[in-house]
Order: structure tokens, then C-alpha cells, then sequence
């Protein structure tokens, strides 16, 4: 085999492995999760980032106190379901390594959301207006000036002290 030959070889591979990752970069495009709310007043599009992407909120529920709670949630629903999507949305990939290596990486980066209303240890009553902000405090009172640190005595120059500069003072 001569150099040539070798070369062509490799530029073929090259090509190829970029045609493969061309296509993979064109199906991982296409993936997107959408989720609706338990109501169904609020919707939400993902992009195969888990970015939001799309969000939608109608008018039932635009002035609900956890409103943004529930958008939360929602979103955090549909990237929980983003692994799932590029399995089927990026076919070329389907059974490799980097399939495996990458819906575990979705699992890890968004894992399933816990069930409303879950606390760990029990039940917890949905959040009311009173118990969702901290209470202002009274502010604490203003602090007492430190009094101020004694000067320090200068002492006289001993006598036939010739040093010019023995009290740290070359300017007398």
C-alpha cells in the first residue's frame, strides 16, 4: 500500500465520520419534548438541551398565587422525558456507545420530577401566600459607634540623641 492509498483511506473515514456526525447533529435538532399541566392551562416545548423553548399559559390560570411553581413543574416533567425523545428521534445512533452515554447523561442532568405534593417524611398541604414568603423582620438596631482608640503619646527625644530619625519622625 503506498502513501496515496493511505491517504485516500483516511479521507474517506474522515468524510464519513463527518457525514455521521452531520446527521447526528441534524436528529438531535429535531428532538423537543412537550408537556402539558395537570390542568392543562399550561403547555411547555423543550429543546434537546432541556432548554424552554415554548411556553403557553392560558387565562384560567394567570393569576394563580404558585403559578410559577406549576410552570416549573411542568417543564421539569417534560425534561425528565428528554432521554426517551432522543432515542427515538436520533435513530443513527440507536444501540452505540454514545447513545447509552448519552440518555444516561439526560437521565443524570434530569432526573423524574417528584410527585406533587411529595415532602420527604409525609405529606405536605400545598403552600399558601402567608407560608410561601419569609416574614419581614424588625431591622436589628443601628450599632454603637466603637469609641475611638487611644492616641499614642509621643515621647521627647532622649538627651544627646543624636539619631535624626529615632522617633519616626524625619520631618520635625
Amino acid at each position: 500500500m503506498n502513501a496515496e492509498q493511505l491517504l485516500a483511506g483516511f479521507d474517506a473515514k474522515i468524510a464519513e465520520a463527518k457525514q455521521r456526525g452531520d446527521r447526528m447533529q441534524a436528529e438531535m435538532g429535531t428532538v423537543s419534548v412537550s408537556e402539558r399541566s395537570q390542568d392543562g392551562q399550561i403547555a411547555v416545548e423543550v429543546n434537546h438541551l432541556g432548554n424552554l423553548v415554548g411556553l403557553e399559559i392560558g387565562p384560567g390560570v394567570r393569576e394563580k398565587a404558585n403559578l410559577a411553581d406549576e410552570i416549573l413543574r411542568t417543564v421539569r416533567r417534560a425534561q425528565s422525558r428528554l432521554a426517551e425523545a432522543v432515542q427515538t428521534g436520533m435513530p443513527s445512533i440507536a444501540g452505540t456507545e454514545t447513545m447509552t452515554e448519552l440518555v444516561d447523561q439526560l437521565h443524570r442532568e434530569y432526573p423524574e420530577p417528584e410527585p406533587q405534593g411529595f415532602v420527604d417524611g409525609g405529606y405536605a398541604a400545598p403552600a399558601t401566600d402567608g407560608s410561601r414568603f419569609i416574614a419581614e423582620e424588625e431591622p436589628p438596631p443601628p450599632a454603637q459607634p466603637k469609641p475611638a482608640p487611644p492616641r499614642p503619646v509621643r515621647r521627647e527625644p532622649e538627651a544627646g540623641d543624636d539619631d535624626y530619625f529615632s522617633d519616626g519622625d524625619y520631618l520635625r
